[in-house]
């Protein structure tokens, strides 16, 4: 009987040490979990923080007659811009498309200007007009499509407004605070025929 109980208690004592290893190895793991979300947690928050100070890349806008400045114009033109900026903030590339303009066209580009508000030239993307910087694509006749790629060389102003010639970080600020439009200039309307804000909360579908 006495080394029955002996016995017994010898057993119950190692169960007893092969439950507390288990779980002080249970601990362990759970340790090393909570430490690895800790770690992955912190991650996406600084990835999201780091996305968010950059700001959106994608751009997509569709051009009116309605949004030009001073007048609103009823006009059958119509247009799309698209733009990408790219990851080093030294370039952006874009594809520009008119239609059904109801003059000839005669020049685009990006200007510094509020909705409802007019501004200077930051850079021109074509013109044929001949007053462009050197390189400065022509304006084919509409519908057309044109693409490029803007670089801090092409910023060309406009210095009143603070953005002088190859400030291309300020083009990009601009851009996020909603602060540029494209413009497409035609005969009948040299001051713009269609028009659209680049909406910083408009990036992509």
């Amino acid at each position: 009987m006495e080394r029955s109980c002996s016995e017994g208690a010898w057993e119950a004592a190692r169960t007893l040490r092969a439950i507390r290893r288990w779980m002080t190895k249970g601990a362990i793991t759970v340790r090393r979990l909570s430490f690895v979300a800790f770690i992955l947690i912190l991650v996406a928050a600084t990835t999201a923080s780091m996305v968010l100070a950059q700001g959106p890349k994608e751009i997509r806008e569709a051009l009116t007659g309605y949004q030009e400045d001073p007048l609103a114009l009823s006009t059958s033109g119509g247009g799309e811009f698209r733009a990408r900026i790219a990851d080093n903030e030294q370039s952006i590339s874009y594809e520009l498309s008119y239609r059904d303009l109801e003059g000839a066209v005669t020049q685009s580009h990006i200007h510094l200007g509020r909705p409802s508000a007019s501004g200077g030239i930051i850079t021109f993307l074509c013109t044929n007009l001949g007053n462009g910087p050197a390189g400065t694509q022509a304006c084919p006749a509409a519908p057309a499509t044109i693409s490029g790629t803007i670089r801090p060389a092409d910023v060309i102003g406009p210095a009143g407004q603070g953005i002088t010639a190859g400030q291309f970080a300020e083009l990009v600020q601009a851009i996020r605070a909603g602060a540029t439009y494209v413009n497409v200039h035609s005969s009948l309307y040299p001051g713009g025929e269609i028009r659209a804000q680049l909406d910083h909360d408009n990036h992509g579908d």
